[in-house]
């Protein structure tokens, strides 16, 4: 990655915090699908939390491509990241754990990381889009990892 995409990167990553709230979408059919969630950013990777039941996991098991949205607000500036990639449900044990006890809202609706009910997506961001607030010019980039 070049000079100029390595600043990008780093003035993207200044505004993710430990958890905030993204739009993900993922792809039922034909059809994109968005909601809100809580991306986690741990040991420098992304993470979401869900309901087993819930109709983004059967999304993602018959196509892991999404994408999510972030709104960027400076004063009366907005602005946005989005970043493109790759969801996958995560199977082992101690990574579920580990982010189990990471999330301050974990237990509003597990019993703990063994829960059935409980998944842990895994998202690998490929490309990311960046509207700075209050600037007109659309910058998208690659991610090596």
């Amino acid at each position: 990655m070049d000079k100029k995409y390595e600043d990008l990167k780093k003035e993207v990553w200044a505004y993710l915090e430990k958890f905030q709230t993204v739009y993900l979408a993922t792809c039922d059919g034909n059809q994109p699908r968005v909601r809100p969630v809580s991306l986690i950013l741990f040991d420098g990777k992304f993470w979401v939390a869900t309901g087993t039941q819930n109709a983004k996991v059967k999304q993602i098991h018959e196509n892991n491509n999404i994408e999510f949205c972030m709104l960027l607000e400076s004063g009366e500036n907005s602005g946005y990241i989005r970043g493109r990639g790759k969801a996958v449900i995560v199977q082992d044990s101690e990574t579920k754990k580990s982010l189990a006890h990471t999330m301050p809202f974990f237990k509003e609706y597990w019993k703990d990381a063994d829960d059935p009910s409980y998944t842990l997506l895994a998202i690998t961001i490929r490309e990311i889009e960046y509207l700075k607030p209050g600037v007109l010019e659309l910058e998208t980039f690659p991610l090596s990892s």
